[in-house]
């Protein structure tokens, strides 16, 4: 039987899931329609900036946008350095399966190299999280590290659990155990994007970092509750949240292409149901207005794309083909 870490799933996290899945089909039906290079360059640079000022960085999008362009950067060679190794993980995280425990620690080596002498290497000693001047969290003894990460990928592999909820939950034990001598919460933010983009592939584009960094002294404070209880609820609570409101800031942002022809595509190509209501128009596309909806359900029976059937309150329609 397969590993399981302690975490209890209850109907608010799949509510959340839901609306997850939802946002992440209205941002995928643009991207398909039309792509947007710049948006992901943009996007790129503000995960890797926001993961790295948690752990003290202060390199700034202008100067990371340099570096990615192969420009001189002024700003301490260390955190120019982590910038550098960074954007070289992404740009290998199409070809990282989440799956392989020898692809997170090549990550940990490309993400590390030249910071610390164990790149790529499981701890030989013992760690402890310290905020300030007090210790938060001592990680078990690093004999058991090799152990509980080859649990932790069991429980990855061959456990049967809805993904969103899976990321959060590999996060989490992933940051309990601490398996390397530095670069942790790095690798932790990295692997629970690697294992959400084996599903969602669009989500390698969605700054969900940005979101953590904004709220980085709750993304503590969930580590610490879960720790406290013994189980990972808090801690998956705080994600989704999180990449929830990544996920509707990022709707916003490209307005799920805000023309009638491509709300309407997006909508039939991502929800494909076989009648619908304009609450359902609406529960797709949520940065829209009431009116616009019904205007855009008006516009798509007068031209023939639409089927409407029933009155008020009652009305449902349906794509022509």
């Amino acid at each position: 039987m397969a590993y399981k870490p302690p975490y209890t799933l209850t109907s608010a996290m799949f509510t959340i899931a839901g609306e997850i899945i939802l946002l992440i089909g209205q941002i995928q039906g643009y991207q398909l329609l039309t792509g947007n290079l710049k948006l992901r360059r943009q996007n790129k640079i503000k995960t890797v900036m926001s993961s790295l000022a948690i752990e003290g960085n202060t390199l700034n999008e202008d100067q990371i946008s340099d570096i990615i362009d192969g420009k001189s950067v002024l700003g301490p060679p260390r955190e120019i350095l982590e910038v550098k190794n960074a954007l070289a993980v992404y740009d290998l995280i199409d070809e990282l399966d989440p799956e392989n425990e020898d692809d997170l620690l090549r990550s940990h080596e490309v993400l590390m190299s030249g910071l610390i002498d164990s790149a790529g290497k499981y701890r030989q000693s013992g760690v402890g999280v310290v905020d300030g001047k007090k210790v938060i969290h001592i990680a078990p003894p690093f004999n058991m590290v090799p152990r509980l990460m080859g649990n932790l990928f069991d429980y990855l592999v061959n456990y049967e659990e809805e993904t969103i909820i899976q990321s959060c939950v590999f996060h989490y034990e992933f940051e309990f155990i601490h398996p390397f001598s530095d670069g942790n919460g790095r690798m932790g933010r990295l692997w629970q994007t690697v294992i959400l983009m084996a599903k969602y592939p669009i989500l390698q584009f969605v700054p969900f970092e940005t979101i953590i960094h904004q709220r980085q002294q709750g993304y503590y404070q969930a580590l610490a509750d879960s720790q406290s209880l013994g189980n990972s609820d808090p801690f998956i609570y705080f994600m989704l949240d999180a990449l929830k409101t990544a996920l509707e800031h990022e709707a916003s942002r490209i307005n799920v292409r805000q023309d009638f022809e491509g709300r309407m595509l997006s909508f039939k190509e991502q929800v494909q149901l076989p009648e619908f209501s304009r609450k359902d128009y609406l529960q797709f596309h949520k940065t829209l207005s009431p009116a616009t909806a019904s205007r855009d359900l008006k516009r798509g029976v007068m031209e023939n794309i639409l089927e409407k059937a029933g009155e008020a309150r009652k009305t449902v329609y349906k794509f022509t083909k």
